[in-house]
């Protein structure tokens, strides 16, 4: 698809639906001041002043992509408990649809506790299973997605080891796509690592690469990243791998080309959600069909920019859209 301006796909954003399936939780904030240290044990004792509940997992991937002006639809399997009805009160609250989540009374919510005193996290506490679900709920959610593919531009795995997705539900999701010839783009973890057969793009940080192939790969090595990429893809026959290096930027890779797009120099205050960003945006350009070098320069932007911000945050789009003109990514495109 040719586009003339960074606008033009900006805009074309806003006509593009997506497919999310995955691990759905709920993000906690703690936040207060610390002054003193417990009498009880050498832990700071935190003053609270205020505690915030947001979307998380796959839904603040749903976030990031109704930010940009998509319209997200979110399937996954949560409990049927307390946590699981804060989530349905969030997507309410945010105008995304409920109807392809699924409650189970064999689950737990996902939730994951943040502690902050000031602008430091100093405690995480989660509760989650990982057991993966049962084959009733399996057909179910298979059902919601067979429901909702057919209006969907791209499909989003968000795949965080918590049991929403499986091999099955996997090969049956990727099959449905490519019947109607629908991009899939997967952000893994490591025990369905190598069943996502055919998909369109993959996404591991290389700290998954490196657990999912069992090989150790050093960040100032491209060759070193390039053949583990090109390994992973005999693998699995994925179109192309994008690999997220932290403070280095991302490596893109398909068969025919391969680059090295370093990281833009930010004030960083938190990298959780990072990755939801760079999924997000990934997913819409592959929808788009742009090119893989713009993939992956729109993403490296838009991961970086939501890193400056405290707490999992869903992207500016007016932000990222400057940004992108400042930096004339485009042209690099076109240059390229």
């Amino acid at each position: 698809m040719s586009f003339q301006s960074i606008k033009e796909i900006f805009h074309s954003f806003n006509d593009l639906t997506v497919l999310i399936v995955g691990d759905v939780m709920l993000d906690s904030y703690v936040y207060g001041h610390t002054e003193r240290i417990s009498p009880e044990a050498p832990v700071p004792v935190v003053n609270v002043s205020k505690k915030e509940q947001r979307l998380g997992g796959a839904a603040n991937v749903a976030l990031n992509l109704q930010a940009l002006g998509a319209k997200p639809l979110l399937c996954s399997v949560i409990g049927d408990d307390a946590q699981g009805t804060k989530i349905y009160e969030l997507l309410k609250k945010r105008g995304i649809s409920d109807e392809g989540m699924i409650k189970s009374k064999n689950r737990i919510t996902t939730v994951k506790e943040r502690v902050l005193s000031g602008s430091q996290q100093l405690l995480r506490i989660d509760q989650e299973t990982d057991q993966e679900i049962d084959a009733a709920e399996e057909r179910k959610l298979v059902e919601k997605i067979s429901q909702f593919i057919g209006q969907s531009d791209v499909i989003i795995f968000e795949d965080y080891d918590k049991g929403s997705i499986n091999s099955t539900l996997i090969a049956e999701t990727i099959k449905l796509a490519k019947a109607q010839n629908i991009p899939t783009v997967v952000d893994p973890k490591r025990r369905n690592f190598f069943n996502y057969q055919g998909a369109s793009l993959f996404k591991p940080n290389l700290k998954e690469l490196k657990e999912g192939l069992k090989i150790e790969i050093s960040l100032d090595d491209q060759n070193q990243i390039h053949e583990a990429v090109e390994k992973l893809r005999s693998k699995t026959n994925i179109g192309a791998v994008m690999i997220t290096l932290s403070e280095k930027g991302i490596y893109i890779a398909n068969a025919q080309e391969k680059y090295l797009l370093p990281a833009h120099v930010r004030m960083v205050s938190d990298v959780s959600g990072a990755g939801d960003t760079v999924i997000s945006i990934a997913a819409l350009g592959m929808a788009l069909e742009l090119s893989l070098r713009l993939v992956a320069d729109l993403a490296n932007l838009g991961g970086g920019i939501v890193c400056e911000y405290l707490g999992v945050v869903p992207i500016k789009k007016e932000q990222l859209l400057q940004e992108a003109i400042q930096h004339q990514l485009l042209s690099n495109t076109i240059d390229s």
